[in-house]
């Protein structure tokens, strides 16, 4: 089983044209052309199950289009997206950050799913998606040091109700090091796929490792590998299981 972990940036793009003509003014143009190589991008890797982080669920960026029913339905994949921010967040009163979100897919049926939500922070969505053998979280964590020690407990407590074989995946943020994580994983018992530590951000140069996929112990690590794909600001991580 091919899982692949991508923060896409909403497909905005990268390097200095992303901030020209001022700082993230990439955020503001049509998506397209970058999301084409994304695309393609993900058809020549032909993951079984994928966690995308960032996804646009339909802004002018994409002529309302959302981006993960367009993966969906050119590769053929079952997939799940939700907004990133909580139902009470004022982030839900502006257009293009309503449609900001995470999205789990997959080629094999999705028997079920739930949207979770931290107490703390911006960026509140966990996404559980259940097919017949296995079981994806998927987080993007807080930006703040305090407020992502919260949502690694409330992880915790979601995680542990789980006696299935299970990835936890995303953007964590951890600005600290992977030692943020060390009391989180003797826990849960998870095990990270790549315990080399190799950094995924930024994309073309990477410094710092802030995306993970973290497995249960049933699940063996065949191969993992970092592309250099500079479609994003973040590296895709790319990991082979075998139950």
């Amino acid at each position: 089983m091919r899982f692949l972990l991508y923060n896409i940036r909403y497909a905005a793009g990268n390097g200095g044209r992303f901030h020209f003509p001022f700082p993230y003014a990439g955020y503001l143009r049509r998506s397209h052309h970058n999301f084409d190589k994304i695309l393609e991008f993900i058809k020549s890797v032909q993951p079984d199950v994928m966690g995308l982080v960032e996804v646009d669920g339909g802004s002018f960026r994409t002529d309302r289009q959302c981006q993960a029913e367009m993966i969906a339905e050119q590769l053929g994949y079952h997939h799940v997206i939700e907004t990133k921010y909580g139902a009470g967040s004022m982030a839900q009163r502006f257009p293009l950050l309503k449609t900001q979100g995470n999205a789990v897919l997959t080629r094999m049926p999705i028997i079920s799913h739930r949207f979770h939500y931290f107490d703390e922070g911006v960026k509140r969505l966990v996404i559980q998606v259940c097919t017949e053998h296995l079981t994806v979280f998927l987080v993007h964590l807080s930006l703040t040091y305090r407020n992502r020690q919260y949502q690694l407990e409330r992880l915790y407590k979601l995680i542990r109700e789980v006696d299935r074989p299970m990835i936890l995946a995303g953007d964590f943020n951890v600005l600290w090091g992977m030692r943020e994580l060390e009391l989180f994983l003797g826990a849960t018992g998870l095990i990270s796929a790549n315990p080399e530590k190799k950094p995924s951000h930024p994309s073309r140069a990477p410094k710092r490792e802030l995306d993970f996929i973290l497995h249960s112990p049933e699940l063996k690590v065949v191969q993992f590998q970092i592309p250099p794909v500079t479609y994003s600001d973040h590296a895709p991580l790319i990991c082979d299981f075998s139950f």
